[in-house]
């Protein structure tokens, strides 16, 4: 469950450096998919602890790949890309 946090707060790091660059994603966008992040993780991890690990994984691949990103847009499809992995 650490890890999981340690990715969403990495992930936020990463909207929160593009939030005002690109107005197609907006920072109140950028929050909401923060949120809907956070929850869906908690549950899935909830749901079947199992999982943890390879969550863990998918949502590390998906954290380096938008590493150093500098728009709002890119974080917005960061997020979006980590949702899809915690809810395969």
């Amino acid at each position: 469950m650490k890890t999981f946090l340690l990715v969403a707060v990495g992930i936020a790091a990463l909207a929160g450096s593009a939030c005002s660059k690109a107005p197609e994603c907006t920072t109140e966008m950028l929050t909401k998919k923060a949120q809907d992040m956070t929850s869906a993780l908690q549950e899935a991890i909830t749901k079947d602890p199992a999982k943890a690990a390879d969550l863990t994984a998918k949502v590390q691949a998906v954290t380096t790949k938008y590493q150093g990103t500098t728009t709002a847009t890119e974080a917005c499809k960061a997020y979006d890309e980590v949702l899809a992995a915690i809810k395969g």
